[in-house]
């Protein structure tokens, strides 16, 4: 879509040149922001041009860009180590994405949009990344990604905020994760969006897509199924759209959250 009200388009080169002026907004690949009228846009500041580099390692951390394109993370060659990484394809395409598209959407614009069906902020989620956020103020700030997304388009920012960057632990990376997606169409958006990371070391489970946010349960240990029951009974806020009604949203995604209990289960000796 043609955004007639835009005026100027910025390209900072560093960061002193990222304020947001009134009616500006950041660009990152625009696939959304192009999508349809953005009333009150008078300004793009293209956040490509600052150079940021797609992916940085530590011993203890990767680093993903807020502009690191789907296409650039699903060229990372990832370590023998990190068990968590087919996630990351499992998740590109419950985007139900065009190549074009991977080549443009970026990791951060697929947070920053906040729709329940982003597929990048389930994985981000569940390997519990870090976002760090620049401020419009001129300082930074870490945010978890579980609570970054506050419901449907709102997120955690500020005017004038932006997404620098995703810090994933090396260490969740390096568990099993597991990976349910179901939608009313064979090629239709998420309807329930069910994720989960284990170890030894305990069970994580993530919904989205059926709900507003993300929603974590965590348990030190896999689950038996009255356990699991017993947390997901605690929430009762499910998502409402053409892609699936509330009731079903809970149903399947209860149904895909004991498929993956039992998986985890088999994997680490917890209960049937």
């Amino acid at each position: 879509m043609d955004l007639v009200s835009v005026r100027t388009v910025r390209t900072p080169s560093h960061r002193d040149d990222l304020a947001l002026a009134p009616g500006e907004r950041p660009l990152a690949g625009g696939t959304w922001l192009f999508s349809e009228e953005q009333p009150g846009l008078t300004g793009l500041v293209d956040l490509t041009t600052l150079g940021w580099p797609d992916v940085e390692r530590t011993p203890t951390t990767l680093r993903i860009a807020a502009t690191c394109t789907i296409a650039a993370l699903l060229r990372v060659a990832p370590e023998p180590a990190w068990r968590a990484w087919p996630l990351v394809d499992q998740c590109a395409n419950a985007l139900l994405a065009s190549f074009k598209v991977w080549n443009a959407a970026t990791v951060g614009g697929n947070v920053a949009v906040g729709l329940p069906a982003g597929a990048f902020t389930a994985l981000l989620v569940t390997l519990d990344a870090t976002a760090e956020v620049w401020t419009a103020d001129g300082g930074e700030r870490r945010v978890p990604v579980a609570d970054l997304v506050l419901g449907v388009q709102s997120l955690d920012l500020a005017d004038g905020d932006v997404i620098r960057a995703f810090d994933v632990p090396v260490a969740a990376l390096a568990e099993t994760t597991g990976y349910r997606r179901v939608s009313l169409a064979p090629y239709g958006r998420s309807g329930s969006l069910v994720t989960a990371r284990w170890s030894d070391a305990g069970f994580l489970l993530v919904i989205t897509a059926a709900t507003p946010r993300p929603v974590v349960f965590r348990f030190p240990t896999v689950p038996d199924a009255d356990a699991l029951d017993a947390a997901l009974g605690t929430h009762d806020d499910w998502y409402d759209d053409p892609h699936g009604s509330p009731d079903w949203r809970r149903a399947v995604s209860t149904t895909s959250a004991h498929e993956l209990r039992r998986e985890a289960a088999a994997a680490v000796g917890g209960a049937a």
